[in-house]
């Protein structure tokens, strides 16, 4: 397993879980939508996430929620790349775009974007061609079943880790066979995805399995509805829930936590890291 995964630019030490700050410059993403779309207001919330101890700054221009519309090629440039440029110009950080669409792949990295994190795993045209011009980006690949709109519609498996670990490697054989290099891939199994909730715990439980991928393991859970379901609390009131689950996929073997809550994440990853060195 890879100590350090190049993210253009940067190194990105994975001996331990490093925390990816969410900044979603949206307006309906389902926790903090229109929250950060203003350039200014989104550069004070990556400069707080920063000086929290986040090591990744993770936009999104395109709600992924169940249900979420489609979002035009157009709008999402405008929402990103000013954000991605604005805050490249002002701090030394890794930062990852969360995009499913080539060109907004292609701008990103023209600006140094250290990441291309992906729900749908390049398969949009033009995706892997697009990131493949670049050597040095690291790309996550996610697994989804089925389409944001129709994704929690009664979703079933044959086998759930198996399905999902068969999804991954035609992802990384296809990334290979246009010259990707495996060395350069993160893999997200995808929570909330077109699981259901029973699903999504069990996946939580058995998420160390995809370790015999021999790749980074990406783990997004932060006020998702698998918490607010279970605990029946609501989207700002899942703080309790995102902090155990992100310390359960650390025990599982992720080597990126995806979160909203950066301070009290990277608190409880440093507990867990005392933990483990006694």
């Amino acid at each position: 397993m890879l100590k350090n995964l190049l993210c253009s630019k940067h190194f990105l030490n994975i001996e331990f879980p490093q925390v990816m700050g969410i900044l979603n410059v949206t307006p309906d993403s389902f926790s903090d939508g229109g929250k950060f779309s203003r350039i200014d207001v989104a550069l004070k919330q990556a400069e707080q996430m920063i000086a929290d101890g986040a090591t990744i700054i993770d936009i999104g221009g395109e709600s992924t929620r169940p249900g979420a519309k489609d979002v035009s090629e157009q709008d999402e440039l405008a929402r990103v790349i000013p954000v991605l440029k604005a805050i490249k110009k002002r701090f030394n950080i890794i930062v990852s775009i969360d995009t499913s669409k080539a060109s907004v792949m292609s701008e990103a990295i023209n600006y140094d974007a250290g990441i291309i994190n992906d729900v749908r795993a390049l398969q949009n045209e033009g995706c892997l061609h697009t990131v493949a011009q670049s050597n040095d980006i690291a790309i996550c690949l996610m697994h989804m079943q089925g389409l944001p709109r129709t994704m929690q519609h009664q979703p079933q498996y044959d086998d759930l880790i198996s399905d999902i670990s068969s999804f991954f490697q035609q992802r990384i054989a296809a990334c290979q066979q246009i010259g990707i290099t495996s060395s350069r891939l993160i893999l997200d199994p995808g929570f909330g995805f077109g699981k259901s909730l029973e699903q999504n715990y069990s996946l939580l439980a058995q998420m160390h399995r995809f370790q015999s991928l021999n790749l980074p393991i990406l783990a997004g859970l932060s006020r998702k509805s698998m918490i607010g379901n279970l605990l029946n609390r609501d989207v700002n009131d899942r703080l309790a829930g995102s902090l155990a689950t992100a310390i359960i996929a650390a025990q599982q073997g992720a080597q990126i936590i995806r979160v909203h809550d950066v301070k009290e994440t990277v608190d409880v990853l440093k507990v867990l890291q005392a933990t483990n060195k006694n």
